[in-house]
């Protein structure tokens, strides 16, 4: 009985395989006996050129702390640390997107510290790749070659895809060639739980997903660009059927914007808050169960302007539905900054669109309030320490203010928050953003002391 069960088991998911494949692709299918064989080869034979190999050298920086003993029979001018750079190789994958251009896609880590890096191409041919951006949030580079007879991948709408879709992951993984896995779409929208990176809102597949991976293509049975593949859970070290892709719309985003600026400015929409769940929809009433609840709203910011208040719930972003309050952050932070955005939410019980035009948060010089209400009467800009150490200087602070009175002065230099490292205002804006309550400890430069300011 139980063989009859998975025999028809078996049966129904090759038919239902057939079926998607057959909705997907009109080329003919090839023929066992009198039976169609289902095949993803007429699709891969037009996908696979355009997805490459990456390989690059460099050199990295390797930081060692000088033992106390050293520094004790060479005096108190000697080093905290030394400083050693040490070559390194490195395999990824790459997706052209625009073979007119020579653009192709991959992971920023992929191309991190890189020297040199080399593309190979489907049909044997090396060429040399120069890096024209990157935005390691998110972890995607863009990098640019000069070739004819090159080949292109056509992008897909990712916010179509759902949970069940067929997918293929094209890429080198272990550096041993081109290979191809299939798998479905299991998951959508994940995001800060990981911890991968800093922006997060990656399709979830269980398509096999390995190192070497890293920057390949996630395409759909129609051999369209769904996804750029990025990470894996791995506790075994190898692929265990949960592999990450970074989304093609985000993607895109962040491409057009290193293109036409040669970085990535990144859009601010000027609130604070959390997802919603089941106890604060019950709370408040709601009539939906997911979304990103709105607590504060920064004053002049673009919410502010555009008319978001606190308690209102965000269900949608451009007509897409958001589940989440890191969802929204990450899909904000890549629309770019000056994108004009269509924000649905409920607001005491009833639905409402507002349009809000999006700032840059990679402005250098805030007020700090904006940031935190802590931080009320400082002004931050980006700045060093005396000892050229990146990180945030209170350029302004007005005498018995809220931050005056947490003992910041003027001149000091944030250089990191709760053992985290912070290198500018968008990283601190950043940081507080995902922070929900709790102490904040400052580590603060003063001239060439050290010291902590704690926000309780």
């Amino acid at each position: 009985m139980t063989k009859r069960i998975w025999s028809n088991w078996t049966r129904i998911i090759s038919l239902s395989l057939m079926v998607a494949i057959t909705s997907t692709s009109h080329a003919a299918l090839p023929f066992f006996g009198d039976e169609e064989v289902p095949t993803l080869a007429p699709m891969l034979e037009k996908t696979t050129p355009a997805v490459v190999s990456i390989s690059v050298e460099g050199t990295q920086k390797i930081r060692q702390r000088v033992p106390d003993l050293f520094r004790y029979f060479y005096g108190p001018n000697s080093p905290r640390e030394q400083v050693q750079e040490k070559p390194f190789t490195g395999l990824g994958s790459g997706v052209i997107i625009d073979a007119e251009k020579g653009y192709i896609v991959t992971n920023a880590h992929v191309v991190d510290n890189a020297d040199e890096i080399t593309v190979l191409l489907s049909d044997g041919r090396e060429l040399e790749a120069k890096k024209l951006g990157e935005d390691k949030d998110t972890d995607i580079a863009l990098l640019q070659v000069k070739a004819d007879n090159i080949v292109d991948v056509k992008l897909a709408d990712s916010d179509d895809l759902r949970v069940g879709d067929f997918v293929v992951a094209i890429g080198n993984p272990f550096g041993i060639g081109q290979t191809v896995t299939s798998g479905i779409v299991s998951a959508l929208s994940r995001s800060s739980a990981l911890g991968i990176n800093a922006l997060e809102n990656y399709i979830q597949t269980d398509a096999a997903i390995n190192r070497g991976n890293s920057g390949g293509a996630l395409v759909n049975l129609k051999g369209e660009l769904v996804g750029i593949n990025t990470a894996i859970v791995a506790p075994t070290g190898g692929n265990v059927g949960i592999g990450f892709a970074i989304p093609s719309n985000m993607m895109k985003n962040l491409v057009d914007q290193l293109i036409q600026f040669g970085e990535v400015r990144r859009g601010l929409l000027g609130i604070t808050g959390g997802n919603v769940d089941s106890g604060l929809a019950e709370a408040m009433e709601l009539s939906v169960s997911k979304g990103a609840y709105v607590s504060q709203v920064s004053p002049d910011s673009a919410a502010d302007k555009g008319g978001l208040k606190a308690g209102d719930v965000i269900v949608s972003l451009n007509g897409r539905a958001v589940s989440s309050f890191s969802e929204l952050r990450a899909k904000i932070a890549t629309l770019g900054a000056g994108a004009e955005v269509e924000i649905g939410i409920i607001r005491e019980g009833e639905e409402k669109t507002v349009s809000v035009v999006l700032d840059d948060s990679n402005e250098s010089n805030v007020e700090a309030q904006d940031i935190h209400p802590a931080f009320q009467g400082a002004t931050f800009a980006d700045g060093e320490t005396e000892s050229g150490e990146a990180g945030v200087e209170v350029t302004e602070l007005a005498a018995g203010s809220y931050a005056d009175r947490l003992g910041l002065e003027q001149g000091d230099v944030i250089i990191g928050i709760n053992r985290n490292r912070i290198n500018n205002v968008a990283e601190l804006r950043r940081y507080l953003t995902d922070f929900d309550r709790g102490v904040l400890a400052l580590n603060v430069r003063r001239g060439g002391s050290s010291l902590y300011v704690v926000i309780r």
